[in-house]
């Protein structure tokens, strides 16, 4: 499929953006729609022949210096590209003589930027010219230009000239001191060195020229060695100049200059490098693409999106991470933001898992700066910087200077008081450790960071005594239109929630890496009273929560304040801050971006307070009509598709992701020009993923429940979790989802969506029925992680059992419990520890009190997909409906999930005294229903289960992988896609008929 989408003078495709007319007004919008780069380094679109009004840039990781004013910003590095044509004598621009036909292409598939054009000069010649670059993803030191010129209307003399230009600036600071430069047999070379951190880079060139024979010569102008060749062009003759370009800094190497020119020297042909370089994106989007059917814009936007994420993603340096704007602009001075954590991180969790690594590793190798924040403002443990660059200290610039000379300088308050982003760090990590289950990161670098940012919040909370509770005052939230608040919501809970899950680490360090949790307890002293205090934090500390409404107050007192209709201020093209200004917007219930409902979202995964359905209207209908999603933040539309989704908002969801969608191509907020939207581009991930694909993580693994645009007809993509692949191919126009399927190969999409498979079985599991055409009338279901997923909700209430009696219990251990009664997931938990029975017996009610407490929100949304329309299927045919779970909870379960009309039969915990995987509990639900053992289909997910259905004489369906349900008769991935016809069909072959 190759669907055409103009949008003003841009088209789009697959995987090809073009630009039909050039227009100098937009040139750095452009230079930065444009940017290529390779994980190493970015460099913006800008033009090979300069441009009067030209800024070229190129950033690479790390390669900061300090400057006035700024503190500290990515240096613009020496650039590359230029690369000089003159026709008889005229020089080759944009802005002369007269451009007959243009055309610039970016191919995001294998990162290459191309622009062809027909030139008159002024003399009047005319000459095809076709320029292309690309920074190779295979070896992140070489660059590749290539320039090919055809003589249009008769012979011309032509000169070329290609340089290094090492006299770059940001914007008006040049960070580079030339220290060397001169010719090799090869080429050209440029050694230079920043001001102030003293950082060396050398930069080598050489190139080839084909189609005509020529001469080169080398002129070693200081900033700017340059190889020069001219040549007469024939007539509708094409002459082609490649040039390759080798880059290092003393980041990776002693000598870098040295290390260039050796590169150099190696370096096979153009062709052959740009082949590597196509292979080796081939492979990455392999693993990170996103297919989308019926809707060409989308579907072109979204993959320019992640190509924007994923070359700026270091994959060999773990000292460096991506700042706001990426590697694409001077925006942020390339600064970190929590932008890279919350909004850009998940995209690299679930596809490239290897890349998040190295930047939550970013942060435990800036741990010391942090510190020293903490120590400056008179506090302990790690307090991570708003803005952060090489070394974790804090260089959010403190003023910020005005946009006129007369205007007043502006006080920017973030670097003090915006500090949820140590919460927002320690989330990510916690994130990534549940993604990956990488406990050898988790021990040496995460366990680090989620502890010392939580000694920084025992530290920061203060403690109002006459009301008995923890406060945090003086903060700024992620709204920021308000800049002086106290007991912000979304801080608060995000600090509650940081010290229950440091709690959880360091018990979790203690038992898995006992020698590292001793060291560093002793390095962090650690204490159990500090602990203790932790654990007194998170009982006590402030948040303004309304359970009778779920409505949420942003943060104290914000009822109180003037109230506003956004609708009054339409139309507009600016903030409301900058309507307004700065005290007015402070007065008013106004947002620049989500606040509460940023909060709901990050608790979303796992339904965590305050995150339900009711909060989650009522926190929409009250602060997504009180946000300021146009022209407040670019970080806020994304969230807002996410969380419009869930609630069936499906028009409004799809207008908020475009919003973020198109924010750089389209240059809807008129700063473009300062880099590209990162924060942006991962939300666009994250609603495409779990806004409409609805994927759910699980213990078992993703699952979807769609909710696709109706424009859209098939989404597809795959997901990494805990070592496997699970692709997913979403149909559009119908609420199908599906369970991922578990893949091993790590080679693309398989076809087709999850399919039936049947189990290898043992002879004597053969016995267990006397296998003739089976004659189905009943089919029973198991609950939990068959129609809906419990799971984690019994899991949560025996992890929370299992902290306050201080019992070792982490999710592996939670798996031995599937299936198993509520007294014998008790007695495998306490093990040997010598408790009462009166003492069991208050466990076991403890541990329910927790459970019911967290199912209170469950409603038919809670229903795994495929759940509803198989029940529905299985009656419309005449098969009898019975639930068989070891939950003394099923019957309020069956209600909340809107069950209890479509099942004949309930057989729960209260049914029988013997349990999982004796067979009792399905012997009682056949007799239940009326009906002979082996007329019925157990259907189960847990080894248990299955087994007690064999036991019983009974049919089994088994869900999930082949190493936990085998012994059924059939297995599938989930209830996703499965029909009647198909369960008939596989149970005949099961049977031997």
């Amino acid at each position: 499929m190759n669907i055409k989408c103009p949008s003003r003078d841009f088209i789009y495709q697959d995987w090809i953006l073009t630009e039909t007319k050039f227009n100098p007004e937009q040139l750095h919008s452009r230079s930065t729609v444009f940017t290529i780069g390779n994980g190493y380094l970015g460099t913006r679109g800008s033009l090979e022949e300069g441009h009067a009004r030209g800024l070229p840039a190129t950033f690479i990781h790390g390669v900061y210096d300090d400057v006035p004013v700024v503190y500290t910003e990515l240096a613009n590095c020496p650039d590359w590209l230029p690369m000089i044509i003159a026709i008889n004598g005229d020089r080759f621009r944009m802005d002369q003589g007269e451009v007959l036909q243009y055309e610039r292409r970016l191919d995001v598939s294998q990162g290459l930027l191309s622009r062809s054009l027909r030139w008159r000069s002024p003399s009047g010649s005319i000459i095809d010219i076709h320029f292309e670059r690309f920074a190779s993803l295979a070896d992140q030191h070489i660059l590749g230009q290539r320039c090919q010129i055809t003589a249009h209307d008769g012979d011309c003399l032509v000169e070329i000239q290609a340089s290094i230009n090492g006299y770059v600036e940001n914007q008006g600071f040049n960070h580079w001191e030339g220290i060397d430069q001169g010719k090799t047999e090869s080429g050209i070379w440029l050694q230079s060195r920043t001001r102030g951190t003293q950082i060396e880079i050398g930069m080598a060139a050489k190139i080839a020229i084909s189609g005509v024979e020529s001469a080169l010569q080398v002129s070693i102008v200081p900033g700017y060695p340059t190889i020069s060749a001219s040549f007469l062009a024939k007539s509708q003759q094409t002459i082609t100049v490649e040039k390759l370009v080798t880059v290092f800094t003393s980041r990776e190497v002693n000598k870098p200059v040295t290390a260039a020119q050796e590169k150099l020297a190696q370096l096979p042909d153009y062709t052959t490098l740009l082949t590597a370089n196509k292979q080796a994106w081939d492979e990455v989007w392999q693993k990170s693409d996103i297919y989308i059917e019926g809707d060409p814009t989308a579907a072109f936007a979204v993959r320019y999106n992640l190509f924007q994420l994923l070359i700026a993603a270091p994959s060999h340096d773990e000292k460096v991470s991506i700042p706001a704007k990426t590697l694409s602009g001077f925006g942020y001075r390339g600064h970190i933001f929590w932008d890279t954590e919350i909004f850009i991180l998940p995209f690299f969790t679930f596809t490239q898992p290897a890349l998040a690594r190295n930047l939550l590793s970013y942060r435990h190798h800036t741990i010391n700066g942090a510190r020293r924040k903490a120590t400056h403002y008179g506090f302990k443990g790690a307090m991570y910087a708003w803005e952060s660059a090489d070394t974790g200290d804090e260089v959010t610039p403190r003023w910020a200077l005005p946009d006129n000379y007369y205007g007043e300088d502006v006080r920017i308050w973030c670097r003090d008081r915006e500090i949820h982003n140590s919460a927002d760090i320690a989330y990510a990590v916690w994130q990534y450790w549940q993604a990956t289950g990488d406990d050898d990161w988790m021990g040496n670098y995460g366990a680090e960071i989620i502890l010392d940012a939580a000694i920084f919040w025992s530290s920061r909370v203060e403690y109002n005594s006459q009301g008995d509770r923890y406060e945090i005052r003086g903060v700024i939230g992620t709204d920021e239109y308000h800049e002086f608040v106290h007991n912000n919501t979304f801080t608060n809970r995000m600090v509650q929630w940081h010290l229950e899950k440091a709690l959880k680490v360091a018990d979790w360090l203690r038992h898995t890496f006992p020698e590292g949790a001793k060291a560093l307890e002793d390095k962090l002293q650690l204490t159990p009273e500090l602990e203790t205090h932790w654990q007194d934090i998170i009982k006590k500390i402030c948040i303004f929560y309304d359970s009778s409404t779920g409505l949420i107050e942003q943060f104290e007192g914000f009822f109180q304040l003037k109230d506003i209709n956004l609708a009054d201020y339409e139309p507009r093209q600016r903030s409301m801050q900058a309507i307004l200004g700065i005290e007015t917007t402070n007065q008013h219930q106004v947002l620049k971006q989500p606040d509460v409902l940023m909060l709901l979202y990050l608790m979303r995964p796992s339904a965590e307070f305050p995150y339900n359905e009711k909060a989650l209207k009522s926190n929409w209908d009250y602060y997504a009509p009180r946000t300021d999603i146009t022209y407040g933040s670019s970080l806020g539309p994304a969230i807002h598709a996410i969380l419009a989704s869930d609630l069936g908002k499906s028009a409004t969801a799809y207008e908020r992701f475009m919003q973020a969608l198109m924010v750089d191509l389209e240059d809807s907020r008129g700063n473009t020009n300062d880099g590209i939207h990162g924060a942006s581009a991962g939300g666009i991930w994250q609603a495409v993923i779990f806004g409409f694909g609805g994927i759910q993580l699980t213990e078992q693994g993703p699952i979807a429940n769609p909710h696709l645009p109706p424009n859209w007809t098939r989404l597809k993509f795959q997901l990494h979790w805990r070592g496997q692949w699970y692709p997913f191919d979403l149909p559009g126009g119908q609420e199908a989802g599906g369970r991922g399927q578990e893949e091993k190969s790590q080679g693309g999409f398989p076809s087709g969506r999850t399919s039936l498979r049947d189990a290898t079985r043992t002879g004597a599991e053969e016995e267990v029925l006397t296998l003739q055409s089976p004659d189905i009338r009943g089919f029973i279901f198991d609950l939990d992680g068959v129609l809906t997923d419990t799971a984690e909700y019994h899991y949560l209430g025996w992890q929370r059992l299992a902290d306050e009696e201080g019992i070792p219990f982490n999710r592996k251990a939670n798996e031995a419990l599937r299936g198993v009664s509520r007294r014998e997931s008790l007695m495998r938990i306490i093990g040997d520890r010598p408790y009462s029975e009166a003492q069991i017996q208050e466990m076991m009610e403890r541990k329910n009190r927790y459970y019911v407490e967290l199912i209170e929100h469950i409603t038919p949304k809670d229903l795994l997909p495929g759940a509803i329309a198989l029940l529905d299927e299985l009656r419309q045919a005449g098969i009898k409906l019975g639930i068989g779970s070891a939950s003394k909870n099923a019957h309020t379960v069956i209600e909340r999930l809107g069950l209890a009309d479509k099942v004949d039969a309930i057989a729960d915990g209260y049914s029988v005294q013997k349990p999982k995987p004796a067979p009792d509990l399905f012997l009682f639900a056949a007799h239940q229903l009326g009906l002979e053992p082996k007329q019925c289909v157990v259907v189960e997910d847990a080894a248990a289960g299955v087994e007690a259905a064999l036991a019983g004489g009974m049919w089994a369906v088994g869900l999930g992988p082949v190493e936990r349900v085998g012994a059924a008769h059939v297995v599938l991935p989930s209830l996703a896609g499965v029909t009647w016809t198909d369960l008939r069909t596989k149970l005949n072959e099961a049977a031997g008929v």
